[in-house]
């Protein structure tokens, strides 16, 4: 009898062998896709993968001019747009599950509205409300466009992961904070909101890597990041199929960092203590165990007249 996992039982050995082969065909199709996009971009009519394309990529201009400068305006916008999303994010969902019914209704609102709009449409939107309603000149500009809708739209994810995460606990941990005299502020904010994060955080985590890609759509306002520059490299010699490559292996390369980071945070997170201190959340009370009650002596007297010695019974 095989195992039974939580979602499927286990595979037999029938059906393992049957997932290797469907896996070594998947693989043998792709390899097959890859060498030939390879064979038509080395064939001399495209002239795409010469070590002329590459020869750039070995001199220091190209990093110094171009690449860096755009990873570093892609780490700073990623940067701030994760902080700002995280606090906006935890605003937003904390006023959908608050009681006010205003302020529950004026969040959600906002939250369904902003959701719905794309990055790229909120960009542009900030971009040209900087440049005629704020006044924004010079480089600041298209930092301001990107990371506006940026945090506009992951802000609003986050709270409705965490609007989702609240709503997905247990009924009893809402009605325990309740029963030991906690408002339903404090409930939310002490009890849990807490678990609720916890619960979430792969979620919260896997849409901040989200941040750090949707920030080269920024090349559409002339924002100075990573593929705006690496564009630039591209045309200033001539070889775009080669550093497409180069900037997918450096959003690869970054991706997978923050992702172990997060891993590492998440992993931390979990084997923290997950238990409610009762001093904590009763602000510094203790009940005390109660006492054994004094029970009266009884009126009647034992048996054989003497008390607190019973007859015994005779065997039969």
């Amino acid at each position: 009898m095989s195992e039974a996992s939580v979602l499927f039982d286990a595979p037999g050995p029938r059906a393992r062998v049957r997932h290797r082969v469907v896996a070594a065909a998947g693989a043998l199709v792709l390899l097959g896709v890859l060498a030939f996009v390879l064979v038509r971009l080395a064939n001399p009519a495209n002239n795409q993968l010469t070590a002329a394309k590459w020869m750039p990529f070995l001199t220091p201009v190209a990093w110094t001019s171009y690449l860096l400068p755009g990873l570093a305006g892609t780490l700073l916008a990623a940067v701030i747009a994760v902080v700002l999303s995280i606090v906006f994010g935890l605003l937003l969902g904390i006023g959908r599950l608050v009681p006010n019914r205003w302020v529950r209704w004026a969040c959600g609102a906002f939250v369904e509205f902003f959701r719905s709009v794309p990055v790229l449409m909120m960009m542009l939107f900030a971009y040209y409300a900087g440049l005629y309603g704020l006044r924004i000149s010079g480089a600041s500009l298209p930092l301001f466009g990107v990371v506006v809708g940026l945090t506009v739209y992951n802000s609003c994810v986050l709270a409705e992961l965490v609007r989702s995460g609240v709503n997905s606990l247990p009924a009893g941990q809402r009605e325990s904070g309740l029963a030991i005299g906690l408002t339903p502020m404090q409930t939310l904010t002490s009890i849990l909101l807490p678990q609720a994060i916890t619960a979430m955080l792969p979620s919260m985590l896997s849409q901040l890597v989200v941040i750090l890609k949707d920030s080269a759509l920024g090349t559409m306002i002339s924002y100075l990041e990573l593929l705006h520059s690496g564009i630039n490299l591209a045309t200033a010699y001539a070889n775009l199929i080669p550093t497409l490559i180069v900037l997918a292996v450096l959003y690869i390369v970054i991706n997978s960092a923050l992702t172990r980071v997060a891993g590492l945070v998440e992993a931390r997170l979990r084997r923290g203590p997950r238990a409610i201190v009762t001093q904590h959340v009763t602000a510094g009370f203790v009940p005390e165990p109660a006492a054994e009650p004094d029970v009266p002596p009884t009126i009647m007297p034992p048996p054989d007249g003497r008390p607190g010695r019973a007859r015994p019974r005779r065997p039969r």
